[in-house]
């Protein structure tokens, strides 16, 4: 043994994806995701992920610190390509004790954390008051991402688009308890042409083409981008980027170098380097997100661990309050170094 080990006094709780979800609140994960967002938030603290690779197997991992000094942890994606299968999990240590506090079903926290984030960045750089939002997508995201920006926004209405008609029906359906104007078009292009205040990117593109031309996105819209993380993935095209005054990113450097449309960007020859500004620096108010109110800013997403350790965190801190979860009846020791 290496070390002898540490007195246990916090204990380890197992939170799977119902006690998750019964955990979760909407208003609650926007707040901590600003609180995070608005702190002393270094590159050291939430480093880049990374990915170790198989044949057909991968393990990515996002580690980070909180900068309130409560928790750490990491969340760790396991796949397999060739049986379709992932999981994801999420520990949590106490940074005093460095106890292992929890255990959460990442999955559950990674649809929530996505959204949350997205709302907090739209709030953030759109103008003040009531919007008309439109929406490319009408999977699980496109939901959760309704749901998230109507807890802190009061929406006019919704254009929505998915190829299919009984998709956009469902979404309808799904959705009406929010008591919003839904409406279905039947193309991309109709979605962007009715000029939305805030325009959702939440699918992917079909052969990894750009969702809607760039060139019919108007004066003063936001437009949220979360489909496209990895360097084969394509959402927006170079028209969007160009058109850009920002682009304001979760991750930087990932953004930049690591997600198909910057990658085509760059190929195009189109210099957006000066144009990428971080997420964390207008929610701590060091660098304006929007000049003037005619300017088009893009928030591009690739998630990172900042927003899972934050919603995580959250989930479990209400959890334990709410009683939900199951303690484990043992837990690793931390040993005394």
């Amino acid at each position: 043994m290496s070390g002898t080990s540490a007195e246990l006094t916090l204990g380890t709780r197992f939170v799977g994806g119902d006690a998750v979800e019964r955990a979760f609140d909407w208003g609650q994960a926007i707040d901590a995701l600003r609180t995070a967002y608005a702190g002393d938030v270094t590159e050291a603290m939430f480093p880049d992920r990374t990915m170790a690779r198989g044949d057909g197997l991968w393990l990515r991992t996002l580690s980070g610190i909180a900068p309130d000094g409560g928790l750490m942890g990491a969340k760790m994606i396991a796949a397999n390509i060739r049986a379709r299968r992932a999981s994801y999990l999420i520990p949590l240590f106490d940074q005093e004790t460095v106890e292992l506090r929890a255990l959460l079903d990442g999955n559950a926290i990674t649809g929530f954390r996505t959204a949350a984030t997205t709302a907090l960045a739209l709030d953030s750089l759109g103008d003040p008051g009531a919007v008309r939002v439109g929406l490319l997508g009408t999977g699980f995201e496109a939901q959760n991402h309704l749901r998230a920006l109507a807890t802190i926004r009061q929406i006019t209405r919704v254009d929505v688009f998915s190829p299919s008609p009984d998709s956009r029906a469902r979404f309808v359906a799904a959705v009406a308890d929010l008591g919003l104007s839904v409406v279905g078009c039947d193309s991309a292009d109709a979605v962007v042409d009715a000029a939305p205040d805030m325009l959702i990117c939440a699918a992917r593109a079909r052969d990894e083409q750009p969702l809607f031309d760039g060139a019919s996105l108007v004066p003063g819209m936001t437009v949220a981008s979360i489909g496209s993380t990895l360097p084969e993935q394509r959402e927006v095209d170079v028209t969007t980027l160009s058109r850009a005054a920002r682009i304001v990113a979760d991750m930087p450097n990932e953004v930049a170098h690591d997600t198909g449309d910057l990658i085509a960007a760059r190929a195009d020859e189109a210099d957006l380097s000066d144009r990428i500004v971080a997420l964390a620096d207008v929610i701590g108010g060091r660098i304006k997100g929007r000049e003037s109110a005619d300017e088009i800013v893009l928030y591009k997403s690739v998630g990172g661990a900042i927003q899972d350790l934050a919603v995580a965190a959250m989930c479990f801190h209400r959890a334990e309050a709410m009683g939900l979860g199951v303690m484990l009846p043992d837990t690793i020791r931390p040993v005394l170094k």
